[in-house]
């Protein structure tokens, strides 16, 4: 065959074949736990408490997105919106978290990212903490000893009544993972315990009366509960990481990869190594950060050992806002918030807007920043744009246009809906932002506080009132008649 003909061949089935003339990206999702937006030193110029060089120098490579937001103020509701593009409020999970031995709550017909990427040809993998349900299998003649649970999500089973002679079913392989290395829940709650590919690595035969179980939620606590006899709370985000390095070392050049990476960090307990105690200005805390940090220099470096980097998109974020108390910003001197009000759980900012941070060296402009209202309900729909696939229906958008920088704001008809910890909704539209209810609506007292007169809601204008300072619901009836008309017009969609 005469070269002369092989090119026009080559360009043709390149323009029938879009992925021979330029390779699928790879993706990579890091989710960090309880993180807060002002834990991030780019993110807070002001703090000095805690260093998060690795963080920053993937902001400093790619672009840094300054009104992001979690669909949730805690972590299993916003993990659900992340997989789905769906607002958790329409899961059978409304309101709170699930636990270690909670059934799975993502539906079976539903699709998620890694079912979406598998079946465009993509490797997927999630190396982490889950926190959104397996289905356990469990011991004959207990089926009629599972109790219901107070949020309503199918069964809450009990250690008793598991058979850990069996795989459960549901969880990541049931939703589009090909593989699979997890924890089940929250590093806080039993069973402490790994699966991998839906497998026991140990069973969890031993006990931990649990740790700092009058601290609050703070420090090195856990929840006593069974767990695998080797099982060291110290060692988990290393675990994770070792096991991310191995997922991207087994990757084939040909084949692209998905891989979700949610840490169980700095969510409790905060147990940074040795190599990392006294490395902040604050406390276990800072310094359980600090760790996190150097955990994704670890992956970074992989990528880039792997010839990897190039053609990977990778996406640095978080789950929710901190659990960082008022005592704890008096006491070290740092807001892991940042500027914004409240804390995790909350409908104030610092509840739900979070530091996220995409690089992608072939798209994205290094040193870039949008101010773009954006949401991680957006994953789905933007690797969809990405893939030159037609979005499905869910409750957000593509940022696709944002990262290329082909525009520089979502639509202005759209608009994004939070929940807190106690199940408030919030919605925001451009500068304004409607709470529908009193008090912080998570962990932030007064958390629910009773309508006085004729307020009922919140409503502020982050433009102007950036700390929310100021109810302007008898200011501006009109606008709370129209943000209560939009979120209603939200909850109606089917």
């Amino acid at each position: 065959m005469k070269t002369s003909f092989i090119f026009p061949l080559l360009l043709g089935m390149s323009l029938v074949f879009p992925s021979l003339a330029q390779k699928k990206p790879n993706i990579i999702y890091i989710l960090a736990d309880d993180l807060g937006y002002g834990d991030i030193s780019i993110y807070n110029p002001k703090g000095d408490k805690v260093a998060t060089p690795h963080i920053d120098q993937l902001a400093k490579e790619g672009m840094r997105f300054l009104d992001a937001h979690s669909a949730s103020g805690v972590c299993t509701p916003s993990r659900y919106a992340i997989m789905t593009g769906q607002y958790p409020f329409r899961s059978k999970l409304p309101v709170g978290v699930l636990r270690g031995y909670s059934r799975s709550l993502i539906e079976k017909e539903r699709m998620t990212v890694a079912s979406f990427l598998k079946s465009q040809g993509y490797q997927t993998g999630v190396v982490g903490k889950w926190h959104l349900g397996l289905d356990w299998a469990v011991k004959a003649g207990f089926e009629g000893n599972i109790t219901q649970v107070n949020y309503g999500i199918k069964e809450e089973m009990k250690p008793e009544h598991i058979d850990f002679d069996q795989d459960p079913t549901g969880g990541p392989a049931a939703v589009g993972f090909d593989y699979s290395y997890i924890l089940p829940a929250s590093l806080d709650m039993p069973p402490y315990c790994y699966l991998e590919n839906q497998h026991l690595v140990e069973k969890p035969t031993g006990y931990t009366d649990g740790n700092k179980l009058t601290t609050g939620y703070t420090g090195p606590f856990w929840r006593e509960g069974k767990m695998a006899p080797s099982f060291d709370f110290y060692g988990v985000m290393p675990r994770f990481i070792d096991k991310s390095n191995e997922f991207l070392a087994r990757q084939k050049p040909n084949k692209p990869f998905f891989l979700y990476i949610p840490f169980s960090g700095p969510h409790t307990p905060w147990v940074p190594q040795n190599k990392f105690k006294g490395s902040s200005k604050a406390g276990e805390y800072g310094d359980f950060v600090q760790q996190v940090d150097a955990s994704v220099g670890q992956l970074m470096k992989t990528l880039d050992s792997l010839g990897l980097k190039e053609n990977t998109i990778v996406i640095f974020t978080s789950d929710n806002g901190p659990y960082w108390r008022e005592n704890f910003v008096k006491e070290f001197q740092h807001q892991a918030a940042g500027e914004w009000r409240g804390m995790k759980g909350d409908a104030f900012e610092a509840g739900h807007r979070i530091p996220f941070i995409v690089r992608w060296p072939k798209k994205v402009k290094a040193k870039s920043t949008s101010h773009a209202l954006v949401s991680q309900t957006s994953l789905l729909a933007t690797c969809q744009q990405i893939l030159g696939q037609s979005t499905s229906k869910n409750d957000s958008y593509g940022i696709y246009p944002l990262l290329t920088q082909k525009s520089k704001d979502i639509p202005e008809q759209e608009a994004l809906v939070f929940t807190t910890s106690i199940g408030y909704l919030v919605v925001r539209q451009g500068e304004w932002k409607w709470v529908e209810g009193l008090g912080s609506g998570g962990f932030t007292d007064p958390r629910n506080v009773k309508a006085t007169n004729h307020i009922t809601g919140q409503l502020f204008n982050l433009k102007l009132d950036p700390k929310e300072s100021e109810n302007l619901f008898e200011k501006y009836p009109e606008k709370v008649s129209e943000m209560r008309a939009l979120l209603q017009r939200i909850k109606n969609v089917e």
